[in-house]
């Protein structure tokens, strides 16, 4: 495992309206400047971009991912991030996958794997959404996944070539 300061991937989405910052492209724009104030600072950030839903939610989300720096270690990191998301109106009750305000998830970090009864990273499911490894994509294209040695631009093309 690498020294602080840490850099982690994270994945942001948002599809539903919040009452003070507006449409979810707002939100998600929002939470960004959000990550770059106090323990956390934004070193990229990628374009917002839409995507279809997944699961039962019909609505389309606003999704993005930023890298950032941090002292804090992956699970300090996960308590910040549902901080923010409780500050834009998260509820973690009821259905997965349901439409939410904001979705803040760590992707990957520079230590490499973690794992603890509350957090996995590389977080599980990334390899096969597109609307995490798109924005990914941007600002993160060289970072490698530690599981299967790929590198994110990789991952990217593999899934959009299997969207096709």
């Amino acid at each position: 495992m690498s020294e602080p300061p840490w850099r982690y991937l994270v994945a942001l989405g948002s599809n539903v309206r919040h009452a003070a910052t507006g449409a979810p492209p707002r939100v998600v724009a929002a939470a960004m400047a959000r990550l770059n104030t106090g323990e956390t600072r934004v070193i990229a950030r990628s374009r917002i971009m839409p995507s279809d839903p997944v699961g039962p939610s019909l609505r389309r989300y606003a999704n993005a991912a930023v890298v950032v720096e941090t002292m804090l270690d992956p699970p300090a990191l996960l308590s910040l991030l549902h901080g923010i998301e409780g500050d834009f109106g998260r509820r973690r009750v009821g259905q997965k996958w349901r439409a939410r305000t904001l979705d803040l998830d760590i992707v990957l970090w520079s230590g490499g794997r973690w794992s603890d009864r509350r957090l996995t990273i590389p977080h599980a499911q990334f390899r096969g959404r597109a609307f995490v490894l798109r924005p990914a994509c941007d600002i993160a294209r060289d970072w490698r996944d530690p599981v299967s040695g790929l590198s994110v631009g990789h991952l990217c093309a593999r899934v959009l070539k299997q969207a096709s």
